[in-house]
């Protein structure tokens, strides 16, 4: 089955196409020629799915989906939240920023509880009629602590500072292998795969 996944971010391809394995033909944004930057101007992760999901589907008439992940932080109020990948004031996907911000945030707390959070928005066609469609939502979430400082080299956004309940070691050092069984991530995405298996 070929299904687009709307983002042109490599580490969530490759993460993507590791757990659903080769049953799925999983192409991105640029493979069919979309380009454009997706605005992403919901006010949650569930909106922002959406956005993207509805903008691939309208505008290219192909089964896709699409993800947010947010970090969301208790002693912050759930921040940053939908706002993750832009948390450092001025900047898009600077992990290096955002994990100093995040850091700074933090400094002095005692309670460094966090969860990581995906959703994941797929909408199809209903028979081949291609102005007819469903949609379909997942979620996925890990919980854990946000360390003091950043520990690894795998792994991408703020993964270094992570460590998920039951682990002593962060996402980054963990690697592919572990963080794809019992990521956000993954998790949606298992309930992403037995939905497509079962249409």
């Amino acid at each position: 089955m070929k299904i687009v996944f709307a983002t042109n971010n490599e580490h969530k391809l490759q993460e993507i196409r590791e757990i659903l394995g080769h049953e799925f033909d999983i192409v991105s944004l640029a493979d069919i020629g979309c380009h454009v930057d997706i605005p992403e101007t919901g006010n949650t992760l569930e909106e922002n799915a959406h956005l993207k999901a509805e903008y691939v589907f309208d505008h290219y008439h192909l089964n896709c989906f699409a993800d947010d992940t947010g970090l969301e932080v208790e002693a912050l109020g759930g921040a940053p939240g939908v706002h993750s990948a832009r948390y450092a004031d001025g900047t898009d996907h600077d992990s290096e920023a955002n994990i100093a911000k995040l850091l700074r945030e933090l400094d002095g707390k005692a309670n460094r509880k966090a969860r990581f959070r995906t959703v994941i928005s797929l909408i199809t066609m209903e028979g081949d009629n291609a102005l007819c469609s469903r949609e379909y939502q997942f979620e996925g979430e890990v919980r854990g602590r946000i360390d003091t400082e950043k520990h690894g080299t795998e792994g991408f956004g703020y993964d270094p500072l992570f460590i998920p309940d039951g682990y002593d070691k962060s996402f980054a050092e963990l690697g592919e292998e572990v963080k794809n069984r019992i990521s956000h991530r993954a998790k949606a995405v298992r309930m992403l795969a037995a939905h497509l298996k079962g249409m």
